[in-house]
């Protein structure tokens, strides 16, 4: 199957604002599918159809592929890149401004594995859409630009290491499975990407309040210069002395920076700022 061909027979231009970039190489659509822990079976929502050569890769595996993409002109290219697969559903549309049931509903399911190759621009959002979903997301395999890729599993005090990076802790175990050179993607985009593959594990931790945890871990990385004592206090309206003896009890110093601080220390904060001052 010659993709560039069948994109040119229908007339396709690819479009700069939907960040769209195919993967096209059949042994590397193949090794993303595995390390998405992909089995026969198995449910796979796919966000960014695009040519369909990755669904066909996920489909081929015996999976049942739940496709989404906001680009219907892709339509008549899918009828022959997935000519022939009974175990596939294309989906117009916007996944991110779907809610949990509409996206249920669309799959048939709650349970599934993400596995996409998505524009850049959408990383976190996306990212942040499964991982604060209600739906029983059991894995996501993203291949992103690699600059995102190395913050997603980034160390504690790392320039790399953010919000997103404890979110993503905080859910699951997150690793690298592969680097992928731009030279693979049509067109080739500017900067090298990476696949990162997220297995659930939200049990290893006991989190008392999510919302308030989750307010927590951004407000430590809302002024990456500026010290908790101040992004606490901006975030949770409390004055610096207040912020600043809590950080003490504690055991952290005052001019602590949230990069400093794991997910057990946020947990731990957060856990002493409810008990201390309510529920701020």
């Amino acid at each position: 199957m010659e993709i560039k061909e069948i994109l040119l027979r229908h007339g396709f231009r690819f479009k700069k604002n939907l960040g769209q970039n195919f993967l096209t190489d059949p042994a590397l659509l193949a090794a993303i599918v595995r390390d998405g822990g992909v089995c026969p079976g198995d449910t796979v929502v796919e966000i960014g159809t695009g040519a369909g050569t990755l669904t066909r890769a996920i489909a081929e595996s015996g999976a049942r592929v739940v496709t989404f993409d906001v680009d219907d002109s892709l339509t008549p290219v899918w009828a022959e890149t997935l000519a022939g697969l009974d175990n596939v559903t294309t989906v117009i549309g916007d996944v991110l401004k779907m809610s949990d049931e509409e996206v249920k509903a669309k799959v048939g399911t709650d349970s599934f594995r993400v596995v996409a190759n998505i524009p850049y621009y959408i990383t976190t959002p996306l990212m942040m859409r499964w991982i604060e979903s209600g739906l029983d997301v059991r894995s996501i395999t993203v291949t992103i630009q690699e600059e995102v890729a190395r913050r997603l599993v980034a160390e504690v005090g790392s320039p790399d290491y953010g919000a997103i990076t404890l979110a993503v802790r905080l859910w699951g175990r997150a690793r690298i499975t592969r680097k992928v050179p731009r030279t693979m993607f049509r067109p080739v985009p500017n900067v090298d990407s990476a696949v990162v593959t997220v297995e659930r594990d939200d049990s290893r931790y006991i989190v008392k309040d999510k919302a308030f945890l989750s307010k927590l871990m951004r407000a430590g990385f809302a002024m990456r210069r500026k010290t908790l004592v101040n992004n606490f206090s901006v975030a949770l309206g409390r004055g610096k002395e207040e912020i600043r003896t809590v950080l003490e009890e504690a055991g952290f110093d005052p001019n602590i920076r949230g990069e400093a601080l794991s997910v057990e220390d946020y947990i731990a904060l957060a856990d002493r700022f409810r008990s201390e001052q309510g529920n701020v």
